[in-house]
C-alpha cells in the first residue's frame, strides 16, 4: 500500500504516492532532480519551469543510458575472463593424471 510522501522541487510542493521502504530513495530523487533543475535555471528565474524540467529530464536520462553503456561492457568483459578462467579450469580437469 503507497503512502503519500511530499517533495519540494524548485520551491513547489508535490505528494507522491510511494511503497513502504522506498521513501528514501524518492527523497534521494526528488534532491537530485531539485539540484539539477536549480543548476539549469541558473539565475534566470524566469526561465519556464516546463523547459527547465524537460532539460534536467533529459540531462539525467543522458547519465543513465551512459551508466548503462559502462555496465554493459564491463559484464561483456567480465563474461570473457570468467570463460578464460573456465576454459582453463576445464583444462586442468581434462588433462592425464
Amino acid at each position: 500500500m503507497s503512502e503519500p510522501v511530499n517533495v519540494k522541487i524548485l520551491d513547489r510542493e508535490y505528494t507522491v504516492g510511494v511503497e513502504p521502504g522506498e521513501r528514501d530513495g524518492l527523497m534521494a530523487a526528488a534532491h537530485l532532480l531539485d539540484a539539477r533543475m536549480r543548476e539549469i535555471r541558473g539565475s534566470n528565474r524566469m526561465a519556464a519551469i516546463d523547459r527547465v524540467a524537460v532539460l534536467a529530464a533529459l540531462n539525467l536520462a543522458h547519465e543513465l543510458l551512459q551508466l548503462k553503456t559502462q555496465a554493459d561492457k564491463r559484464d561483456q568483459a567480465l563474461g570473457q575472463v570468467l570463460g578464460e578462467l573456465n576454459r582453463k579450469l576445464d583444462g586442468l580437469f581434462d588433462a592425464p593424471r
